[in-house]
C-alpha cells in the first residue's frame, strides 16, 4: 500500500500549487533556512488536518458544501494577498518591507488551500479500505512526509534560481514572475 500512495501522491506533491509556489518564493526571496518555521507550520497543520479527515472529520465537511465554497474564497484571497506583498517588494536583500512567512503563516496557508482537502480526500477514498485508526495514521504520516519531500525541493528551487537574480533589476523580475504565478494560483483557487 505504502508504494502505491507514494505513486499517487507523488505527482500531487511535486504539482505547482499554492503551498509550492509559495515556498519556492520564500526560498527565492530568503532561502530555506530562514523558511523552516514556516514549513513546520505548513506541515504540523497538514499532518493535524489529514488526520482529523482520515478519522471522520471529512464526512462532516462534506455535509456542508458551503465551507468549501468559503474555503476556496479565503484561500484565494490569502494567495492574492501573498501575491501582492511579493510584488510589492523591493529586490532580495532583505530590507524592511522583506518578511518571511513564519510557522503561522504556514498553518494559515494550509487550513486555506483547497486543493490540499482535494487530495486528502481523495487519497483516503482511495487508499483507506477500512476504518482502521493505525491505517488512518500511516497514510496521514506518508502524505506529509511526502509533501515535506515536495516542498523542501521547491524551496531549494526557488533559492538556487534566486542566486541568478542577485542584482536590484533581476530580483525585481523574480518578484513580479512569482507574484504573476501566485496570483494564477489564486485565479486558479477560484475558479476550480
Amino acid at each position: 500500500m505504502t508504494l502505491a500512495l507514494i505513486l499517487f501522491l507523488f505527482p500531487l506533491a511535486y504539482s505547482p500549487g499554492p503551498g509550492n509556489m509559495i515556498f519556492a518564493a520564500n526560498g527565492a526571496r530568503f532561502g530555506l533556512r530562514a523558511t523552516l518555521p514556516a514549513t513546520a507550520g505548513y506541515h504540523l497543520a497538514t499532518w493535524g488536518v489529514t488526520a482529523a479527515i482520515g478519522l471522520g472529520l471529512g464526512g462532516a465537511i462534506a455535509a456542508f458544501p458551503a465551507l468549501t465554497g468559503a474555503m476556496r474564497i479565503a484561500g484565494a484571497s490569502y494567495v492574492l494577498w501573498l501575491a501582492w506583498r511579493m510584488a510589492m517588494a523591493g529586490h532580495l536583500a532583505q530590507g524592511p518591507e522583506a518578511r518571511v512567512l513564519g510557522f503561522w503563516g504556514g498553518v494559515v496557508l494550509l487550513v486555506l488551500n483547497p486543493k490540499a482537502y482535494v487530495i486528502i480526500a481523495l487519497m483516503f477514498s482511495q487508499f483507506l479500505t477500512r476504518p482502521a485508526i493505525a491505517d488512518a495514521l500511516w497514510i496521514t504520516s506518508v502524505f506529509t512526509l511526502n509533501n515535506l519531500a515536495a516542498f523542501t525541493f521547491w524551496t531549494l528551487a526557488g533559492d538556487m534560481l534566486a542566486r541568478q537574480f542577485r542584482k536590484p533589476a533581476a530580483a525585481r523580475r523574480l518578484n513580479l514572475g512569482f507574484a504573476a504565478l501566485l496570483a494564477g494560483v489564486a485565479l486558479w483557487m477560484l475558479l476550480a
